[in-house]
């Protein structure tokens, strides 16, 4: 019995090692595919990018559907490759041309600020336009990057950013997937803003305003409210006009306001419109003994008399309210003053051969107003130096 049990387990012992060689295999096999491969982000952050992307400026705010997104200096917005630790261009070293696409991002993208990312991760936050709506951003979405640089001349949002949970978007560029062979190339993106509608384009302010907006691009100044119609009904159309009113008669200007302007909100207002950026124009008005230089706001920023040139500090009580005069005078009949155009400064002439006056006005009668008069005159009129704020 013995014997026979020895020769059984030598004729099974091949099929048993067989069989435990199998599920050994087997074991191998199944642990080996439970391992963790190194993923395509770890890969990325063990090779950092050696170049990126990046906008050469941002675009310029507000940003509102169907109008073309500009950079902050109103001119096309530019992609530039560069080298990823000192922003330099190389374009000897770059290669070129390189196919690139302009996408729109979640302003929640990356999370936390982080400044490095993965591809994967950058193409998980593209957003994609709403179901039924055209694609999200129209105009020069492919580029052609050449010695490292392109411009995008025409971009275009067709929708705004409210229905994402961020409220907000970012233009991001990239490689075209596929279209390159070589090191990573990080991507580029703008801060985080907002996309808003269209219609309200024609509702926005200005900042700063110009000469010629209109009136009620200033701050608290509703389009067809009560305060532009106050406004327009006295021909104050433009910013212009507003602050010439109140260089020449702020109580005036307030009172066609009316009584529900409050003093935070004339602030308000008042300062906003002086942030308008005034030119070099000057417009002159000649009276009887001398010519008053103003600026386009109706304000002196200079008078000449009897081959001097002077500033209202250099005038005594009596001349200044001839001077003030004088500025009602230009005010009522502004189409018909002369215009220059030119810089002020203290140190050239103001006009050609008329030497700059670096004293005090001498106390001659240049003025035809009566003495006794003038002080009245003057203290009526409220007159100040150029850029003073109305009382």
């Amino acid at each position: 019995m013995a014997k026979s049990l020895q020769n059984f387990f030598m004729a099974f012992e091949p099929l048993l090692r067989k069989v435990v060689q199998e599920e050994v295999d087997r074991g191998l096999l199944h642990s080996t595919r439970l391992l963790p491969r190194p993923s395509q982000m770890h890969i990325e952050a063990a090779e950092p990018p050696s170049m990126k992307l990046i906008f050469k400026r941002q675009p310029s705010l507000p940003i509102f559907t169907g109008s073309r997104i500009e950079d902050e200096d109103n001119n096309p917005l530019q992609v530039l490759l560069v080298d990823t630790h000192n922003r330099e261009i190389h374009p000897s070293s770059l290669p070129s041309p390189l196919k690139v696409e302009v996408v729109v991002l979640d302003g929640d993208f990356p999370s936390n600020d982080r400044e490095d990312w993965t591809s994967t991760e950058f193409q998980k936050s593209i957003v994609e336009e709403r179901k039924g709506k055209r694609p999200l951003i129209t105009g020069e979405v492919n580029l052609t990057l050449r010695d490292g640089t392109a411009f995008i001349s025409d971009l275009t949002f067709t929708d705004n950013s409210s229905w994402i949970r961020s409220r907000h978007f970012r233009i991001g560029a990239r490689i075209v997937p596929g279209s390159y062979d070589g090191p990573r190339i990080k991507e580029a993106m703008t801060e985080p803003f907002t996309v808003k509608d269209h219609r309200g384009e024609s509702y926005r302010k200005h900042y700063p305003p110009s000469l010629g907006d209109e009136v009620w691009r200033l701050d608290r100044i509703g389009k067809d409210g009560a305060f532009h119609k106050r406004l327009s009904a006295a021909r104050i159309e433009t910013v212009q006009d507003f602050l010439k009113l109140s260089v020449i008669d702020p109580d005036e200007l307030r009172r066609i306001l009316g009584v529900n302007m409050s003093e935070r909100m004339w602030e308000g207002i008042y300062s906003h419109a002086r942030t308008c950026d005034l030119g070099t124009k000057i417009y002159l008005h000649r009276g009887h003994d001398c010519t008053l230089l103003l600026n386009p706001i109706c304000e002196v920023v200079g008078i000449m008399a009897h081959g001097v040139t002077c500033t209202l500090k250099d005038l005594n009580l009596s001349q200044k309210a001839y001077v003030q005069q004088l500025v009602r005078e230009a005010y009522q009949n502004w189409d018909k003053l002369e215009e220059a155009d030119g810089l002020l400064d203290a140190d050239v002439p103001l006009l050609e051969n008329e030497p700059v006056h670096q004293g005090g006005m001498e106390s001659s009668s240049w003025y035809p107003i009566k003495q006794e008069t003038a002080a009245l005159a003057y203290q009526m009129g409220g007159f100040d130096e150029p850029g003073a704020p109305p009382n």
